[in-house]
């Protein structure tokens, strides 16, 4: 099949790599000169190659194309976007004016970009997906050379308009990344997991990376009993607004289980830590100011806070998160995070309405 990828970054390169190495014609665009400059110049010079190096087996996957020129998603059946969701908004702007009747565009995570799509395009002749969370873990280890961390063994994906949902699964089957499908994107959005573990586990970990000036490895210390309590009472305010929206009521630890484990038999919680104790998992957050806080906090839990008190659910624990990141790092969260209003309440509703009707 024909892929374009947006962002090459961690994410975008993994997928790149992967879905070259499976045979896939695979166009890389890098959106922006922020980061990973070094290693888009080597895939620019090296004939696309980037090595996926996955526990040590190693799978060569040369990318088709490698450039900056956002048109090129012309005439690929499926675009992914790889970028932070801070930028989705400006993104979409600029890729949506070249997408095409039959395409689907797949934006991994989502945090329900839907509504951004919507808002610009408000009959899409393509189809959206979201997804909860990127599929292959990990990071550029060197130039040309993507050192693998995870890669789910489930990946939940909803479809807009949920009706072309057996359309859109019988494209992405081809693809090689296994997903299952939800009844919506709003349940990709909320079961973003960054929203719930990367928030409490930034945000309680600020002394420690501050202290060790960013030696540090979230998922190995922080989630103590006392932090586990906060992520447990963020996560049941979540559960609050899944329900209310009338969309399973599934707890964060059963959506990782769902992600990373086959054997349904084995206790949730324990395969979160034994996902979180994995040695292969990087540094991180190394400094305060990173995107566990300042993407997760505003583009997440700003968002299930917007909802939450929409649906009058209380959330406490939401609303205290936000206020101490914004403390620490000494501006608003909300200014610029997402919302009912930033999204569009109607395009919102268009979504809900369509996944019911």
């Amino acid at each position: 099949m024909k892929i374009a990828i947006l962002g090459a970054g961690n994410s975008g390169c993994a997928l790149a790599a992967d879905y070259a190495s499976r045979g896939h014609q695979v166009t890389l665009i890098k959106t922006s000169n922020a980061m990973h400059d070094d290693n888009y110049e080597f895939l620019s010079q090296n004939g696309g190659l980037m090595i996926l190096d996955e526990f040590g087996e190693e799978k060569r996957g040369n990318i088709s194309k490698v450039t900056r020129d956002i048109s090129a998603v012309s005439g690929n059946e499926i675009i992914i976007v790889c970028v932070q969701t801070i930028y989705h908004k400006p993104l979409l702007e600029r890729l949506i004016p070249h997408l095409e009747a039959g395409q689907i565009l797949l934006i991994n995570p989502g945090y329900l970009s839907t509504a951004y799509v919507l808002s610009i395009c408000p009959e899409p002749e393509f189809i959206i997906a979201e997804t909860e969370s990127t599929f292959i873990d990990g990071r550029i280890s060197k130039p040309g050379r993507f050192s693998v961390g995870f890669r789910n063994v489930r990946n939940p994906i909803g479809v807009y308009p949920a009706s072309r949902t057996s359309e859109a699964r019988e494209k992405l089957s081809q693809i090689g990344t296994p997903f299952t499908y939800l009844k919506t994107v709003v349940e990709a959005a909320l079961h973003n997991p960054n929203m719930i573990v990367h928030t409490v586990g930034a945000v309680m970990s600020i002394p420690r990376i501050e202290a060790t000036k960013g030696e540090y490895c979230m998922y190995h210390e922080v989630f103590t009993p006392s932090v586990w309590n906060i992520l447990e009472a963020l996560d049941g305010e979540k559960i609050q607004v899944l329900s209310r929206l009338g969309c399973e009521k599934l707890s964060y630890v059963e959506a990782c289980k769902l992600r990373n484990s086959l054997d349904d038999d084995r206790d949730a919680k324990e395969v979160f830590f034994d996902y979180a104790s994995m040695p292969t998992r990087a540094k991180g957050p190394v400094t305060v100011d990173s995107r566990y806080i300042t993407e997760d906090v505003s583009q997440g839990l700003v968002l299930l806070e917007s909802i939450a008190k929409s649906l009058n659910v209380p959330c406490p624990i939401t609303s205290s998160l936000i206020e101490l990141a914004s403390a620490a790092l000494g501006y608003s969260l909300r200014e610029k995070g997402r919302s009912i209003e930033s999204l569009g309440r109607e395009n919102i509703r268009k979504i809900l309405d369509e996944a019911e009707g």
